[in-house]
């Protein structure tokens, strides 16, 4: 056999290796990045993250189940544009320091970047363009929509975004989006050929997602429990959330009903103010962050969760994790009427009308006070993600997007079109 059939030989026999670069997020505490870094591994690829440390993820390295996390600095958390600029530049400068690492000890064939920011394409193209690896990007957000949700406007930066965003599309061999509205995005905008963009939406990881026995403690005397878990931001609503109590509590007189508002993030300390000056703190607990243990006992024992995110053009198009939790758990939820929202809820929650507080809490209410419907539509949001929307459902079209990245034909084939099985009926 030629020397060169050898060395081609060999280096298919070799276990290809993935960097994966987030910066939103620890790692295993971002949900979607650990069932991508956890669903390769199973693959037989070696897996190393890069990521930020956070409160429970501390640790600048750490082994876990054979990946390698490496986590970097974060010294600020972003709020205003200047701190966005900050955040992001000492995180890129800290991805790429750790890249070069990770190469020079362990090696990598593809870095997979997670966004936002639309920033961390420098470092693929520098990798790609040297060296040869391929670039694969995982589009979690909209970053352009993202900026106008935060600052109400676009003008230069909202140009700058959308540059950067199509940059970002030219460098990679395959974008994975979460939904069909995002792959409308790469394809559209982004410039990406339709065979090129796969669909991997955020199923809960059923492995992880578990109920708990329900802990009374948190109602805090109550008799019931409505439950929110996610980012505590300007886009996620929780001043809406906070608008609709008031209405429960003052105009129509429930003093029953205990809210638990679970995460952090730039407006946390904003909102607790909000909350006291509302003269709402008896009623609303916030948790910040926790652990997976604490955040499912207060799921579990839930008689409603609520998806307050702010209607605007970022969230209607994006798919939320929280949703999909709720419904795993088998809790009927409210949210806005948001298009992936109802996608992915369907008849597991209902809609409020967009910005409308009273109707938030008045659907709220509506649940509260009838057990079985609460019981039917969270029957039917659990059997939907476990026969469709899971983890485990969206396995095969990660799996797919890396046969195309290495050119291999795939009998899991994940079209554009084929995320319309998801499109409401």
């Amino acid at each position: 056999m030629p020397l060169t059939s050898v060395v081609d030989a060999t280096r298919s026999m070799r276990p290809r290796k993935i960097l994966i670069i987030v910066e939103n997020l620890p790692v295993p505490f971002d949900r979607r990045v650990w069932a991508e870094a956890q669903s390769l591994q199973r693959a037989g690829y070696e897996v190393t993250v890069i990521c930020p440390r956070g409160p429970f993820a501390e640790a600048p390295f750490e082994s876990i189940d054979g990946i390698e996390v490496y986590r970097h600095p974060q010294p600020i958390e972003a709020n205003g544009k200047l701190g966005y600029i900050a955040e992001y530049s000492s995180a890129l400068w800290w991805e790429f320091a750790y890249s070069l690492k990770v190469f020079w000890r362990r090696g990598f064939d593809v870095i997979h970047a997670c966004n936002p920011p639309d920033l961390i394409f420098l470092v693929g193209a520098f990798y790609k363009y040297v060296f040869g690896k391929k670039f694969v990007f995982d589009h979690h957000d909209l970053n352009p929509e993202l900026f106008e949700a935060k600052f109400g406007r676009r003008g230069l930066v909202w140009k700058a975004l959308v540059l950067l965003e199509r940059m970002t599309f030219s460098v990679a061999d395959v974008s994975i989006a979460t939904n069909k509205s995002y792959a409308d995005v790469a394809i559209q905008r982004g410039g990406m050929k339709p065979d090129r963009v796969f669909v991997v939406r955020s199923g809960p990881n059923l492995a992880r997602v578990r109920e708990l026995a329900p802990d009374n403690t948190w109602r805090n005397g109550r008799s019931h429990l409505v439950a929110y878990v996610g980012v505590i931001g300007e886009q996620e609503g929780i001043d809406l959330l906070l608008e609709a109590v008031r209405h429960i509590t003052s105009a129509c007189r429930r003093n029953d009903i205990q809210f638990v508002i679970m995460g952090a993030g730039p407006s946390l300390d904003k909102l607790k103010e909000t909350c006291a000056r509302m003269q709402l703190s008896e009623f609303v607990t916030f948790t910040g962050r926790i652990d997976d243990t604490t955040l499912f006992k207060v799921l579990s024992t839930a008689d409603v969760c609520v998806n307050p995110d702010r209607p605007n053009a970022m969230n209607d198009m994006s798919t939320m994790n929280k949703v999909m939790e709720y419904m795993a758990l088998g809790k009927p939820i409210v949210q806005f009427d948001l298009a992936e929202g109802r996608v992915s809820a369907l008849s597991a929650s209902l809609y409020a009308r967009n910005t409308d507080t009273t109707d938030f809490g008045d659907k709220i209410l509506e649940l509260i006070n009838d057990p079985l419907r609460r019981r039917d539509m969270g029957l039917y949001g659990r059997n939907r993600v476990r026969d469709e929307l899971s983890w485990e459902h969206e396995e095969p079209n990660l799996m797919a997007a890396y046969d195309a990245v290495f050119n291999r034909a795939s009998p899991a084939r994940n079209d554009h079109d084929s995320a319309s099985r998801f499109s409401p009926s």
